[in-house]
């Protein structure tokens, strides 16, 4: 299994003869490249939000991650700002561009 980022996913009990552990494996075969490439999306807005938030000049950082969430401390009147500049940023994940080639 590969994410859309190319990070690839190795699932060891796909080939298992017993059934219980095999199905597992295959509900994780299915989920992982979604739960992966979402996961991929978050930790390359999390490189590129400081330096949207220092070239912005805005007070303001960014504290923690939770799960599809990025959670920012802001004076008031960056704070508008400071999440226009995060969701333009999670908006538009850089794609490796050897990935998506029209042919």
């Amino acid at each position: 299994m590969e994410t859309l980022f190319g990070r690839r996913i190795h699932i060891r009990e796909i080939r298992s003869k017993i059934p219980g552990p095999r199905g597992g494996a295959e509900r994780a075969a299915i989920n992982a490249p979604i739960q992966g490439t979402a996961a991929d999306i978050i930790r390359r807005a999390m490189i590129r939000v400081p330096a949207a938030l220092a070239n912005g000049k805005l007070n303001a950082r960014m504290l923690l991650q939770v799960h599809d969430e990025l959670v920012f401390e802001a004076a008031e009147k960056d704070a508008a700002a400071t999440c226009a500049a995060a969701k333009r940023i999670m908006e538009k994940p850089r794609f490796p561009r050897s990935r998506f080639r029209c042919r």
